[in-house]
């Protein structure tokens, strides 16, 4: 009886760390952010240039993706099904759409599994499911992003 309470605890512990690790995966889509019911911001600025400068730094970007976003959006960002979305801006008018701000908003405030636009039924949580990802380190993952091909 002794080892089985510790096998449940074992197991029951495990499953707790599988289902934070499935939590942190994102549900962005390519469709407008968040409504005012999922307490999204309201993103009616005009898109980026594509010419326009970069404000983060990508090096420094690739790194925290690879630790943050890579889990839901993949090694390569073409994104996981049911996981996460492509953030190719080649792929995703959502990314290609909005400016590094709009998009450093939507990664602060993430994007319910209730949200009308959620297309991939798992929540993406606020700041990836890292709480102690930095406005710097945002701007940095979308410098990161624009860099893709």
């Amino acid at each position: 009886m002794y080892k089985t309470y510790f096998r449940t605890k074992i197991l029951m512990s495990l499953l707790m760390a599988f289902v934070l690790v499935l939590s942190a995966c994102g549900g962005g889509n390519d469709e407008e952010p968040a409504s005012a019911e999922s307490e999204a911001p309201a993103v009616e600025e005009p898109a980026q240039a594509q010419d326009a400068p970069v404000a983060g730094d990508p090096a420094a970007g690739e790194k925290v993706y690879q630790t943050t976003c890579i889990a839901c959006h993949g090694p390569d960002a073409r994104g996981i099904q049911a996981l996460g979305k492509s953030l190719h801006p080649s792929d995703s008018e959502f990314i290609s759409e909005r400016t590094d701000e709009q998009l450093v908003e939507y990664i602060k405030v993430g994007r319910r599994i209730d949200d009308p636009l959620n297309t991939t039924g798992i929540d993406m949580p606020p700041k990836g499911g890292n709480p102690a990802m930095t406005e710097e380190e945002m701007y940095n993952v979308v410098a990161y992003i624009r860099t893709l091909e």
